[in-house]
């Protein structure tokens, strides 16, 4: 098991759920669309990167790109998620 460093607003909170002290949030159903909207715009937002590659590499993902169909940014993208992903 994995031993996590706690800070006191995080000790708090695991006091009171070992002591099955949480109440109720008024409007339940609607915090939890809300913060779902939080965690949706929050995860979906892109960036830009910039990296440096090999002319032969760019090349070779140009070419593999076209064999799909689809730009060889959004090859990239989804090469990179797939590996992060794993």
């Amino acid at each position: 098991m994995k031993y996590y460093e706690l800070d006191k607003k995080e000790k708090e909170i695991l006091d009171d759920f070992e002591k099955e002290s949480f109440t109720s949030v008024p409007r339940k159903a609607s915090e939890i669309r809300r913060y779902r909207t939080y965690t949706k715009s929050t995860l979906n937002k892109r960036r830009n990167m910039n990296i440096r590659l090999s002319e032969r590499d760019v090349q070779k993902m140009k070419a593999k790109a076209a064999e799909k169909g689809i730009p060889y940014q959004t090859l990239a993208s989804s090469v990179l998620h797939e590996y992060t992903s794993r």
